[in-house]
């Protein structure tokens, strides 16, 4: 498509060759920039408006495995015994010198009934009793107060009253609201405002490194611009999606961190071919056309391999972990739309002013950067010591992996002065280290008293409560089971799966402990499929971006070695506890179960970011030249300074998140920052332009009958 415009930066009428389909949307984005500007002022107007209720809005739990035994215990529970399941809220009434049924503690008791009773929230209230719920030396008693709602809702409710429980200490009487509820209540609490500090410390260093980059002020700071369009957009619509169905509060934490992350990302490679385009072409608009025709195809087929990655864990049958991919999803989605829309439009509109505020070092800084040519002719020249060094590095760091071990998150994940955790280590110290963790059993009441019999052989369990009839008469029983061990031990799965196979078929098994040990389960059954789906859905979408099956086969394998090399170092930290002490934290002596899952998904995701861009860009110099060193040497030297300042930036954003004390952000930012350097550093910048070179032609070489199904796809951009 030719247009014939008049330049913005020039005062003569010339034709724009738009190219293909990108490339005509980016002209026509950059032709029309006051309309651009101003549906996305209206977009953003509507979706800021909620976006500054996304952390209160959204909701706090989920993490269940639906259809799991002991999610159908807890519902049992909810709806039979008044309430008292996994969800219900525990209040610890503690005192060092009074007893529970002192005047002063039964005013307190008194006090936190009235609280739950005036909300519709809680069920029934189930006063301290002696034996169960009162520890031996009497001066600490255990108010529940029953589940009248959804999991989200009661963190909710947990949120709403916990200040108020906690002002109720005093004159010697300690309260700490606890149980599974309230360990999510504090735990987001805490996981937000580490958050919070860690965008705090982002953003400036971020910036910083981008004028470094670019070397200008105007360039720098347009891509901090579009990503915070992306975060205000994704955060508003999260909002509006919770209003259909819950979304994990989770899903905002990890769509600030990609929105920052992938948006800066997205916005380099664009903002740097269109800087190289513009003392090419005749103008800003013919600029824009040529960035989107190259750079806007590997951004796009970027962002669709990024959601198509997270898409996979979409398949878990776990609440928690699919908004999580949502919120990710979202997020990626609103900067690419921004990158595809918005973006072509600000620089058609800045056109030469992209470069004002150009420090003095950038003044004459190419696109095509002269240092990463000589690396790519010294990878050239000398491939084999490279490749094998990168791969004995990568090989040394995935050993580790085989180790690794995963579990559901222990109490250490929130801070010692929670309230929770207080609250949790009073009981234990007081009752046993298995208070707090009963296990539920609801059973028929015609097999109770086998069921009795049949729990209090199994090994593991130290106590049986006498079964509790359900209010409603429907010929059920409650019984809580005491472990003898930490909720988090690892024998507690060992406890629970003795404990159902001992029970008759009728009966049973729930608690929180129960729920996350089938969570957890559940992870691991799909885990494996996930990995296959993403491998398999990467690798398509590679062969149809680059049409070339050897090369898309390579760059598929090795972001796989990256993402096994991030998943040992993580073993070998938050496992082993090496530097422990340095990042300060207890190592549980396991990863957080979600994490492989999780993590895997985002960190290939990742991984393919940089292999598009690099490829991409080699495939559009041997479509132009077809010559094999050529591709390689210049598709380095044209996207190696971004790679490169890209990775510094996401090293830069996930480190920030070592600073937080809760431990999952702090797994979340060292796994995925030790994932991209090693990424960029030993992969995309030595291992994969080496097979570029060892391959030569066959990297680019396609059967006629693949090409023929295939659509055809060109990164060139030919004047």
């Amino acid at each position: 498509m030719t247009d014939v415009v008049v330049s913005p930066d020039h005062d003569t009428t010339r034709p724009v060759n738009a190219g293909g389909a990108l490339g005509r949307l980016g002209a026509m984005m950059a032709g029309r920039a006051r309309i651009v500007f101003g549906a996305w002022l209206l977009a953003l107007t509507i979706l800021g408006a909620a976006a500054p209720s996304v952390f209160t809005s959204l909701a706090g739990a989920g993490w269940q495995a639906n259809g799991a035994e002991s999610v159908r215990v807890r519902e049992l529970a909810q709806q039979h015994f008044g309430g008292n399941s996994s969800a219900a809220v525990q209040v610890v009434v503690h005192s060092d010198t009074a007893n529970i049924d002192s005047t002063q503690a039964r005013q307190v008791l008194g006090d936190i009934t009235d609280i739950f009773t005036n909300d519709a929230r809680f069920g029934e209230v189930i006063a301290p009793q002696p034996g169960t719920s009162i520890s031996p030396d009497g001066h600490t008693g255990i108010l529940i107060a029953g589940a009248n709602a959804s999991t989200d809702d009661m963190v909710k409710a947990v949120d709403d009253h916990k200040d108020t429980l906690t002002a109720l200490s005093g004159n010697g009487i300690e309260v700490y609201p606890t149980g599974a509820s309230a360990l999510w209540s504090d735990f987001n609490e805490a996981n937000h405002n580490a958050m919070m500090k860690a965008e705090m410390f982002s953003w400036p260093v971020t910036l910083a490194i981008m004028v470094l980059a670019f070397g200008s002020l105007v360039a720098a700071g347009l891509p901090l611009l579009l990503t915070m369009a992306g975060l205000v957009a994704s955060a508003g619509g999260l909002v509006l999606l919770n209003q259909v169905t819950p979304i994990s509060v989770w899903a905002m934490n990890f769509a600030m961190m990609f929105a920052l992350a992938l948006g800066i990302d997205y916005a380099l490679f664009i903002v740097a071919r269109f800087r190289d385009a513009l003392t090419n072409t005749p103008g800003a608009k013919a600029a824009v056309a040529e960035t989107m025709d190259t750079a806007g195809k590997a951004v796009a087929l970027s962002g669709l391999t990024v959601l198509v990655s997270l898409s996979a864990v979409l398949i878990v049958p776990a609440p928690a972990v699919r908004t999580m991919a949502v919120g990710i999803m979202f997020a990626v989605a609103f900067v690419l739309l921004a990158t595809m829309t918005l973006l072509p439009a600000a620089l058609g509109a800045l056109g030469s002013k992209i470069n004002a505020g150009s420090l003095p070092h950038a003044e004459h800084q190419q696109h095509r950067s002269p240092r990463f040519a000589a690396w790519g002719h010294l990878l050239h020249d000398r491939p084999w010591p490279f490749a094998i060094g990168a791969t004995i590095v990568l090989i040394a760091l995935s050993t580790p992996v085989f180790g690794l071990k995963v579990a559901m998150p222990s109490i250490q994940v929130v801070p010692s002065d929670a309230p929770v955790r207080q609250g949790y280590e009073l009981v234990q110290a007081q009752l046993g280290n298995g208070a707090p963790g009963m296990l539920q059993i609801i059973t028929p009441v015609d097999e109770s008293a086998q069921v009795a019999q049949a729990a209090k052989g199994v090994d593991g369990i130290s106590m049986l409560t006498p079964p509790q009839p359900a209010l409603d008469h429907s010929g059920l029983v409650m019984m809580q089971a005491l472990p003898n061990v930490d909720p988090s031990d690892s024998r507690m799965g060992e406890i629970l799966d003795h404990l159902r196979d001992a029970l008759p078929s009728g009966a049973m098994v729930g608690g929180a402990p129960a729920e996350n040990l089938d969570l957890q389960q559940a992870l691991n059954e799909y885990f494996p499929i996930i990995v296959g789906i993403i491998l398999i859905l990467g690798f398509i979408l590679l062969l149809i971006s680059l049409q070339a099956p050897v090369i898309a086969a390579l760059g598929t394998v090795v972001s796989l070695l990256s993402t096994a090399a991030a998943f040992g170092v993580a073993k070998l930290i938050f496992q082993d506890g090496h530097g422990a002490s340095l990042l300060g934290f207890t190592p549980q002596g396991f990863l957080d179960g979600w994490g492989p899952v999780f993590f895997f998904a985002m960190i290939f995701a990742i991984a393919m970011d940089y292999t598009v861009f690099l490829l991409a860009t080699a495939k559009e110099h041997y479509e132009l030249s077809g010559d094999p060193k050529l591709a390689q040497v210049d598709g380095l030297a044209h996207s190696g300074r971004v790679i490169f300042a890209a990775a510094a930036v996401m090293v830069a954003v996930f480190f920030t998140f070592a600073l937080a004390d809760p431990l999952p952000p702090k797994e979340m930012g060292i796994i995925l920052g030790v994932a991209v350097l090693l990424d960029a550093a030993a992969v995309r910048l030595v291992l994969l332009p080496v097979l570029l070179r060892l391959a030569g032609h066959s990297a680019w070489w396609s059967p006629q009958w693949l090409r023929r199904l295939l659509p055809s796809i060109s990164f060139a951009h030919h004047r």
